[in-house]
């Protein structure tokens, strides 16, 4: 402390100013052609994107995830057969390749580590079939530890429970695993499947390895729904998950004690009296627990609902994006900022987010970057 004190007051007499702290880091994954790879962005202290600089080249390197010490980065090349690489990360903000592994199927679409860091577990889209990967000391991976290939008949060819006049159908031909995670204890996992409108529902070993659930899986909220992402709520007791098609949320409870899943409420993720197609995408939940933001694709907009104490959810506002098709959604690591990566204006625009409120304000900012599909930041 008196050696901090000293060394300060030192700096100060001789005119020379301490050392700033290094501006954290933002990646960004695309897809082509528009975009060509990773970028890496520097954050200004009101959230503000610059410095965009290209640091991978992995072709269609759409889905990201970073370990706990934000010193490995991941990344999923969405390809046939699917790739992951592990980046680790330098003080100046460069990426150097540690290794690449497959990602035991194809068209891997989400990347997320278990919270002990051990394991990486993987969605494979195209193959409808989900991978765990175990992890090395070194932060690179090692071949699938196991591998479970999702099996069904299709999901209904149209969304039941969409607004009047939708058309969002896509892929209820077979099985397209989208999402993969597990509960924020690491003892079970879950995954959403698209084409066979279920949730799976998983124990995970010590060894890496998927052990069906009882039940299995849990059939979608509704026919023709298709379960897309989810979050959890900070206390692990209960998680949302956003239907892509139906373009609808729903609220699920989970027994911490046998790691299975019981429905509750759905609501409408558009606003009231919208009709017409939409599709549902990426949400995220603030820190506290008290704030939903979910996104709207073709109607490109982010719904802002309040979480009330018994989990059911409250409309609070619905707002444009700026920008067109907007993918996946981010909230800064203060929960002041929120970004939408909006994958056809080929943009990021970002949003001051009231610290009472949740509301969103605009922040008068766009960053161009070719087709975003994922951001991470990483101090």
């Amino acid at each position: 402390m008196r050696k901090h004190l000293i060394t300060a007051l030192s700096m100060a007499l001789f005119g020379v100013a301490p050392l700033a702290t290094a501006a954290p880091y933002a990646f960004v994954g695309t897809y082509q052609p528009h975009g060509e790879g990773v970028y890496r962005f520097r954050i200004a202290p009101d959230g503000a994107l610059s410095d965009k600089t290209q640091v991978s080249q992995l072709h269609n390197a759409a889905q990201l995830t970073a370990n706990a010490q934000k010193k490995v980065l991941y990344a999923a090349s969405e390809s046939d057969p699917g790739i992951i690489v592990a980046y680790r990360l330098a003080e100046d903000g460069s990426l150097t390749e540690i290794n690449q592994v497959s990602s035991a199927g194809s068209g891997p679409v989400y990347l997320t580590l278990t919270p002990d860091g051990r394991h990486l577990l993987v969605a494979n889209y195209v193959s409808g079939s989900v991978a765990v990967l175990p992890v090395r000391a070194d932060g690179g991976l090692e071949q699938a530890s196991d591998h479970q290939q999702h099996q069904g008949t299709p999901g209904a060819a149209q969304p039941q429970a969409a607004v009047e006049g939708s058309f969002a159908s896509s892929d209820h031909d077979g099985p397209h695993a989208h999402m993969i995670a597990s509960d924020p204890h690491g003892r079970y996992v879950f995954s959403t499947d698209l084409g066979l409108d279920r949730i799976y529902q998983y124990r995970l070993s010590e060894q890496g390895k998927l052990m069906p659930n009882t039940p299995p899986w849990l059939a979608a909220s509704s026919a023709g729904a298709g379960p897309r992402h989810f979050v959890f709520t900070p206390d692990g007791k209960a998680l949302y998950l956003i239907n892509e098609e139906a373009s609808t949320l729903t609220h699920y409870r989970l027994d911490t004690q046998h790691g299975t899943l019981t429905e509750g409420a759905t609501v409408s993720s558009l606003p009231p009296g919208y009709k017409g197609t939409s599709f549902a995408a990426g949400l995220a939940i603030d820190q506290r627990g008290k704030h939903l933001y979910v996104l709207n694709r073709l109607h490109n907009s982010i719904g802002h609902f309040r979480i009330e104490p018994n989990g059911t959810l409250t409309p609070i506002e619905n707002v444009w994006t700026r920008g067109d098709y907007p993918r996946t959604l981010t909230l800064s690591e203060d929960g002041k900022t929120l970004y939408v990566l909006n994958q056809r204006s080929d943009n990021i625009t970002r949003f001051y987010i009231d610290s009472d409120s949740g509301k969103l304000r605009f922040s008068d900012d766009y960053t161009a970057i070719g087709a975003p599909s994922q951001m991470v930041i990483m101090p």
